[in-house]
């Protein structure tokens, strides 16, 4: 299912026509992703938690030339199953 199908889903299911349902998809991935960027934690009852870890600068090595490259430090998005969310899957 890609964001379109999303779409069409959130709008068949809710009676919302695709252009409200649009909106409303954006807008939470947008509030999701505005409220990982200052490093808060979303927790969704049943569903899950998206969180931000911080990923520790590394040393790797180019593939193509076996030169060593610095990695930088980063912040990573994570998602983490709920147990409802675990259950209906399997």
């Amino acid at each position: 299912m890609n964001k379109n199908d999303l779409v069409a889903a959130v709008a068949e299911s809710s009676g919302l026509s695709k252009a409200d349902a649009t909106k409303a998809v954006d807008s939470m991935l947008d509030i999701i992703a505005a409220n990982l960027k200052k490093g808060e934690e979303i927790r969704l009852a049943g569903f899950g938690t998206f969180a931000v870890t911080k990923r520790k600068a590394s040393e790797g090595r180019n593939p193509r030339t076996g030169e060593k490259i610095q990695i930088p430090a980063s912040n990573q998005p994570k998602f983490k199953a709920g147990k409802a969310l675990k259950d209906a899957v399997n």
